[in-house]
């Protein structure tokens, strides 16, 4: 991963945490349920994660509480508008804004001492089976002061007004009390420490429990997409719900979100756009084997490119030019077909989503597309980091530099 990190790629916005806000992170976890982290330095996301607190535990989802009840913590007011790196929902980041431009004051003031234990709540205690999922509905977010801060505010306030009652100005106990409160805890008096639990509504969204759903449920019809088989199975066996259920690798998902205007594509226009020759360019890179040339110059180069085109096997070639090839066989006849002639995982690659779409939708299915076709490497790294990373350790130096540059040159 070290080109990634001097290219600023991999976890860049990451915030160091040192000395006494790793005390303080350490409270909320005991105070979340969980053990503390015995490292002495980490680096914390925009909802408090750290890969290397995670890697310590050995489990990616240590702030979770089971899958249906994730946590966050936030100990600096730097975390606003950080990424979120390895989120469960894809609304997380949406949470994430809304707490501090909800509570951004209070957050400063309260960190500065203190830290925020934040407890996602959908009223789902557990998940029991795959189609739970479709129980999120408004998560509630709770907030929690480590060392309960704000009930200490409240005893100090009923302390100093016990003070101020009679002849209690002379009551050494009660002075002793409250410089002993003052001491450990400041003085409380004009600080806002009231967090009041905020709702965010959710609509469709993608999780990470069950090994990956997407929920649908803002088209014609509900649509659940599993990740994983184990699960897929288990969940088309559940008549509770009227829902679409399919697994992701299921060639009748496309059909359906076409159905639905979910997705749609034009060969004749993406032919012409960068992201169509990012998908031929890495479908050339993968026929390759051994090269003269290094994989990035044959990539950059047309004459190069051309070279290698002529070099690989028949098939290889047929694949990296389908699209090319149909359009041309287009001309001639209308009698071709798609599928006879360019690769289903290109085709699929091709799509996008359907431009009536709302904004807030777009991403979420610019991500299932790219799960059910990860052939472009820019779109991968934007919308799914942690398969773009699995992919990455497996490529050459030469196609990691080739990567790189494209990503780069469209941030």
């Amino acid at each position: 991963m070290q080109k990634l990190k001097q290219a600023n790629l991999f976890r860049s916005e990451l915030i160091p945490i040192s000395g006494k806000l790793i005390e303080r992170y350490n409270k909320c976890l005991i105070k979340l349920g969980f053990s503390e982290t015995k490292l002495k330095t980490f680096s914390i996301d925009g909802i408090g994660w750290s890969p290397e607190v995670a890697e310590e535990k050995k489990d990616l989802n240590y702030l979770n509480n089971g899958e249906a009840n994730p946590h966050g913590i936030i100990i600096s007011p730097l975390q606003k508008g950080k990424p979120v790196y390895i989120p469960f929902h894809t609304f997380d980041r949406d949470m994430m804004k809304l707490v501090f431009n909800t509570y951004e004051d209070r957050i400063n003031d309260i960190t500065r001492d203190s830290a925020i234990c934040l407890d996602f709540d959908q009223n789902i205690d557990t998940f029991y089976e795959p189609l739970d999922v479709l129980k999120y509905d408004t998560v509630i977010i709770h907030f929690h002061l480590i060392d309960n801060l704000d009930r200490v505010q409240e005893k100090q306030l009923q302390l100093i007004e016990q003070f101020k009652e009679g002849n209690n100005f002379i009551n050494e106990d009660l002075h002793k009390e409250l410089l002993e409160s003052a001491k450990t805890y400041g003085d409380l008096r004009d600080r806002n420490l009231n967090i009041e639990s905020i709702e965010f509504v959710t609509d469709s969204f993608y999780t990470r429990a069950f090994n990956g759903v997407y929920v649908l449920r803002d088209f014609i019809s509900t649509i659940i997409v599993f990740e994983d088989e184990k699960w897929h199975k288990e969940a088309i066996k559940d008549t509770t719900y009227d829902v679409l259920i399919y697994h992701i690798s299921q060639p009748q998902l496309m059909d359906k979100l076409r159905d639905h205007m979910i997705i749609e594509y034009d060969l004749d226009k993406v032919v012409k756009t960068p992201r169509y020759q990012r998908i031929k360019k890495y479908e050339l890179a993968l026929a390759l084997k051994e090269t003269q040339h290094p994989i990035q110059d044959i990539l950059k180069d047309n004459v190069l490119f051309k070279s290698y085109l002529n070099k690989i096997d028949i098939e290889s070639r047929k694949r990296v030019m389908g699209v090319e090839r149909y359009l041309e066989k287009l001309e001639i006849s209308n009698q071709f077909k798609i599928a006879d002639i360019v690769d289903t995982s290109i085709f699929q690659a091709l799509h996008e989503p359907h431009s009536s779409l709302d904004i807030k939708h777009q991403d979420l299915i610019w991500k299932l597309l790219i799960n059910i076709s990860s052939k472009d490497i820019l779109f991968l790294y934007w919308y799914d980091k942690s398969q773009f990373y699995e992919s990455y350790v497996l490529w050459s130096d030469s196609l990691k530099d080739w990567v790189i540059q494209e990503i780069s040159n469209n941030i």
